[in-house]
């Protein structure tokens, strides 16, 4: 029996998340995908402290912003060297809330990849999909750039998302998992709010479900797993980028694994179609404590990272 790693492959697109390229090498991902945190554990190893120092001294006299850009760009390209299709290289999670500083740190990011030859066809831009976000990736998308509209925790940002005409949204499985094993406590049970039942898996469920029912093109990827089970309950999702810790369980691990999503299943549930004008996004997010709550804990969360990576490149 072949492992759930290569049967999940034949659903589904499997993509790196992690910065450590040397690892993803052993599990042949399509893509990879890299957050400030991740790049910040990884500039932190030895094995990679000769880029560190040759960036450090290829930019010198630049400022820390030109720095850390250089540093993510480098990583994308080793990690392009790896991979044959794409990696996703994020914005600065301090501009979260500012839609034309967006725009130009990305035009700025997809240059220096063209510079070093990488077409902008190999890169997504990450962006955190609050209404600033995606309005920015709106115009990057006309512009022929693509988004991944990362730290999304809602149908209506996903819904948002593809009115922008996004690439690629990444909800994330875990930290929505999280919250609510959090705010249910004691009364949390693994055999009644785990596997298919798993808040994070049904949210990705109802946007995956949405988006084949109305025949969107933005791909799904779901992101940030806890466990194997809520990947292989999402057997079949467009994409779904996983850690090299669960890579390598999934690659030792053999079961047979069903196929849990597809269209045709998608447009068997139906959907009830939603707005997400910039009114209608506001107020339909607010009204959901999670994403809310979650949304602003990562855009912290990244912006405290990009700050520790910004010592460490000034040290």
């Amino acid at each position: 029996m072949s492992s759930l790693l290569e049967q999940l492959k034949q659903y589904t697109t499997v993509v790196a998340d992690t910065g450590d390229f040397e690892r993803m090498k052993a599990f042949l991902p399509q893509d990879a995908t890299t957050n400030p945190s991740l790049i910040l554990k990884a500039a932190q190893l030895p094995s990679y402290q000769h880029l560190i120092t040759e960036i450090k001294t290829k930019n010198a006299g630049k400022s820390v912003d030109q720095i850390i850009d250089a540093l993510l760009v480098a990583f994308g390209i080793e990690i392009l060297k790896i991979v044959p299709g794409r990696v996703s290289t994020e914005v600065d999670a301090r501009l979260s809330f500012d839609t034309d500083a967006t725009i130009k740190k990305a035009r700025e990011i997809i240059a220096a990849y063209e510079a070093a030859g990488i077409s902008k066809k190999r890169v997504l831009i990450k962006i955190a999909s609050t209404w600033e976000g995606i309005q920015a990736a709106k115009t990057l998308q006309a512009e022929g750039i693509a988004c991944n509209m990362t730290l999304l925790f809602s149908l209506v940002q996903a819904v948002a998302c593809a009115n922008a005409n996004a690439q690629l949204i990444s909800p994330f499985v875990g930290r929505i998992t999280d919250w609510h094993k959090k705010s249910l406590g004691t009364e949390w049970q693994d055999d009644v709010h785990g596997g298919a039942n798993d808040p994070g898996v049904v949210s990705v469920k109802n946007i995956y479900n949405y988006y084949k029912n109305f025949g969107i093109k933005t791909e799904v990827m779901g992101a940030s797993f806890r466990n194997i089970g809520q990947i292989t309950n999402l057997a079949g999702c467009d994409l779904l980028t996983i850690s090299p810790e669960l890579l390598a369980e999934l690659q030792s691990s053999e079961a047979n694994l069903s196929l849990a999503l597809s269209p045709e299943k998608a447009k068997s549930i139906g959907a009830a179609e939603i707005t997400a004008d910039e009114k209608s996004f506001r107020y339909q997010l607010n009204q959901d404590a999670m994403a809310t709550e979650k949304l602003s804990e990562g855009i912290r969360l990244f912006c405290a990272d990009i700050e520790k990576l910004e010592k460490l490149l000034l040290a």
